[in-house]
């Protein structure tokens, strides 16, 4: 099929983590706020907040908290879309409804709400010309994350994504590949891979290296981590909220 415009977009967007020092327009940032506004949501509640961080001082603290990461200070728009169980719980409170509290099932609906939202808002920015880069690490550090943007229960920082024009090396840089559809895709139900398949899934990513020497690096790089380990705390920290 040939491809239009959008598909032509969702194909060439890579994370970008260097800019131009351009900002991102008034106009701008209004058309990605809509966009984000605009995309599917759990019984339309969009349970979702987004923050709009301004304030320089909290761009630098947030690149700190985020795993030391300079380039998040330095970006145009820095949006944290935050999975909000809150406001509903107190809009039933507030008209004397005996509502129960957010239990899990709520979160990951507000979850996958804030991440459709983000996506929505990314792919806007694309359109645009203005790059973006997702930050998982607002996962991270919970208590630091919480008191940097004034997080009360029942909300918590899914996702956030920094935008910014960017820099000439980093729109030359190529995209990184994709593992092949034959094992992302399975048909009408899950399908258990074995090491052999899984060697076909992966082993393109490993470079000049073997396969064994690259996942174990991977493996240490990536899943052992401090910060990996550190994510899964601060997030187990969140869920004892809705359990």
């Amino acid at each position: 099929m040939e491809q239009n415009q959008v598909l032509e977009q969702l194909a060439r967007r890579k994370s970008v983590r260097a800019y131009t020092g351009e900002p991102v327009t008034p106009e701008e940032k209004e058309a990605i706020l809509k966009a984000a506004f605009q995309a599917p949501t759990a019984g339309n509640q969009q349970l979702y907040t987004i923050i709009d961080v301004t304030d320089q001082g909290l761009k630098d603290a947030l690149a700190v908290s985020c795993d030391n990461q300079p380039f998040i200070a330095k970006a145009a728009l820095v949006l944290v879309f935050c999975a909000d169980c809150k406001k509903w719980y107190d809009a039933y409170r507030s008209i004397g409804c005996d509502a129960r509290k957010p239990g899990p099932g709520d979160l990951l609906l507000a979850v996958a709400d804030a991440a459709i939202a983000a996506q929505n808002a990314v792919t806007a920015a694309e359109s645009l010309g203005i790059g973006s880069c997702y930050i998982g690490d607002i996962l991270e550090r919970r208590e630091e994350q919480r008191r940097l943007l004034n997080l009360p229960r029942y909300v918590l920082p899914a996702v956030m994504v920094v935008f910014g024009r960017g820099t000439e090396q980093q729109l030359a840089r190529p995209k990184p590949g994709r593992c092949p559809r034959e094992q992302m895709v399975h048909q009408n139900g899950y399908r258990e891979m074995d090491g052999a398949e899984l060697r076909q899934m992966l082993e393109w990513k490993r470079g000049e290296r073997s396969y064994e020497e690259w996942l174990t690096a991977f493996w240490q790089r990536k899943y052992e981590s401090d910060f990996s380990r550190e994510m899964s705390r601060s997030v187990a920290e969140y869920l004892k909220e809705y359990c």
